[in-house]
């Protein structure tokens, strides 16, 4: 799992970010520009389960984090950790955004 200290590879930041519904989830977070955003709160047309599914290679490729607060999950982009690791990655998603 990925940590402040530990800086996933290059490879597995693209195979979390390839995916039609998880580049989706990034997109709907920086349109929260920085804020949290409840787990059961995303757009997406798949199971929960599928979906837990999507959340969990994100959190483990180190692009979002979680934490509980009450009986909701609250999920942010790790935004400051993706540009320094990452120059650029985030502008490209944000200037390649588009509504399909």
């Amino acid at each position: 799992m990925a940590n402040s200290k530990h800086k996933p590879s290059l490879d597995v930041m693209m195979r979390a970010l390839g995916d039609p519904l998880r580049l989706s989830v990034v997109r709907q977070l920086l349109a929260v520009r920085g804020e949290e955003k409840a787990c059961g709160t995303f757009e997406h047309g798949v199971t929960k389960a599928t979906f837990s599914h999507h959340m969990a290679i994100l959190e483990e490729a180190g692009v979002v984090q979680a934490r509980q607060e009450g009986t909701r999950k609250m999920i942010s982009l790790r935004l400051s950790e993706l540009k320094k690791d990452y120059p650029g990655l985030i502008e490209l998603v944000e200037r390649t955004c588009v509504k399909r």
